[in-house]
């Protein structure tokens, strides 16, 4: 990476020295990036609770049915037609009627815009079968709802539908394992996310540096402009310590001298 040249006022990115500076700065990297990942998973582990999904699954099938003054026709092998079926049934799902009455039946503490962000519901591979998932906090929560809307709904389908036809193919069950959040794709985003702020402040602190520390720097950075002097560092192992070692190593007592004599 060189820095601000006088000629161009452009910075050049030489990818193989940022590639040398990162290895170069690799344990503050890596410490930022185990410490991340710590923090994420403790925030993740103490402070976010975990939700639950229960899922009913429930089958509908019509040879015939009206809806409103309009007639349809279908038959179970045309997919596209029961995939609409099923759409027109979970949109009576999420109705406010029907959530509305899933609510007073189970005494929930909830109203029906929270109800309704608990419930997801669609077909399953384009068939006649749809899925009911209700995520909540409380598993047993999730599974009493899940099954309250399968006895509640064919009641109402069949009070707006003309000759519905539908039925349980499943129950809800108390769910065991948590929905989310998720334990390792968490830690793994909180280290990658270390990584990269470790990486950017490494390099920023090198574009930012305008002091010149090597010669090699000058004689890079600047080929067409000689090198008049280099003044060497006399402190350094390589440069001629021993001179002010010299300087500094203590004279001889007198106290030899008054022996000797």
């Amino acid at each position: 990476m060189n820095k601000n040249q006088p000629e161009t006022d452009e910075i050049e990115i030489d990818l193989l020295e940022v590639g040398s500076l990162l290895l170069h700065r690799a344990k503050f990297i890596i410490a930022i990036t185990l410490l991340t990942a710590a923090v994420t998973f403790m925030v993740t582990f103490f402070c976010i609770r975990p939700k639950y999904t229960a899922t009913a699954m429930m089958y509908v099938n019509n040879s015939s049915f009206s809806l409103g003054n309009t007639n349809f026709s279908i038959s179970s092998g045309e997919l596209s037609a029961a995939q609409s079926l099923v759409d027109t049934y979970v949109v009576i799902l999420k109705s406010r009627t029907t959530l509305e009455d899933i609510i007073r039946m189970d005494e929930l503490p909830y109203d029906y815009d929270e109800l309704y962000e608990m419930i997801e519901s669609e077909a399953v591979n384009s068939t006649e079968i749809f899925s009911i998932d209700v995520t909540s906090h409380d598993p047993q929560e999730a599974e009493k709802i899940a099954n309250s809307i399968t006895q509640v709904l064919p009641d109402r389908i069949a009070s707006i539908v003309d000759g519905s036809d539908v039925r349980i193919v499943d129950y809800a069950v108390i769910p065991s394992e948590r929905t989310s959040p998720s334990y390792t794709l968490n830690t793994v985003i909180g280290a990658l996310a270390g990584f990269v702020l470790a990486a950017a402040i490494v390099i920023i602190r090198y574009m930012l540096d305008d002091q010149i520390h090597t010669e090699d720097y000058l004689t890079q950075t600047y080929p067409n402009i000689p090198l008049l002097a280099v003044v060497p560092d006399m402190l350094s192992s390589e440069g001629k310590g021993y001179y002010y070692a010299s300087e500094s190593k203590p004279k001889p007592s007198s106290g030899t001298e008054q022996k000797r004599a």
